[in-house]
């Protein structure tokens, strides 16, 4: 007649859920505090758009400022008004086709992040180095421009989930006012 052990069985089950819990528990405050780090460097980004002075003040802030801010490499933007395309980053302000401003509006999957092994023509000279990309709509109300937001990172997989489409959807919205605001008080 042989014994079975029923509590070393039930032991080592329960060890090895207790471990698969704490590993998910683990993953839970990383994806938590990623999140947390996402917003408040969001946030930051917006009150500083919502601080500048004018127009070029916000697009120095938006291209420049951002930089820093957000712990990205590059951000591009680029703004289709009055049928002349701008394209602007920290290389400065260029006058481009507006065809170009439509066909990145309308071609780049806008809203997400992502790997690539070039960056968005929209960085403009920083291109060639931008491993990771998130692009975001500007749809300001009419006659203000339409345009994009492109953050570029040199790191592949630099935009993890916490830098969600709700938070860049929101950095959007706030430039988008912002233009928006500037353009109605600019001749």
């Amino acid at each position: 007649m042989a014994v079975l052990d029923f509590q070393s069985e039930a032991l080592l089950r329960l060890r090895t859920r207790v471990a698969a819990l704490g590993e998910a528990n683990s993953d839970l405050l990383a994806y938590a505090r990623g999140h947390a780090g996402a917003v408040q460097q969001i946030h930051a980004a917006a009150l500083a758009a919502m601080d500048a002075r004018d127009f070029e003040h916000l697009i120095h802030v938006v291209t420049q400022d951002w930089v820093d801010i957000l712990r990205i490499d590059a951000v591009g933007l680029g703004l289709m008004t009055r049928g002349q395309g701008i394209r602007a980053s920290a290389s400065g302000v260029q006058f481009i086709d507006p065809e170009q401003v439509e066909l990145w509006c309308h071609l780049l999957p806008v809203g997400q992040a992502r790997s690539v092994k070039h960056g968005s023509p929209v960085f403009g000279p920083a291109a060639p180095l931008i491993r990771s990309e998130a692009l975001i709509a500007l749809r300001p109300t009419p006659p203000a421009p339409t345009g994009i937001i492109a953050l570029g990172a040199r790191e592949p997989h630099n935009f993890g989930d916490y830098h969600g489409s709700e938070l860049l959807a929101f950095l959007g919205d706030v430039v988008s006012r912002m233009i928006a605001r500037w353009m109605q008080i600019e001749p």
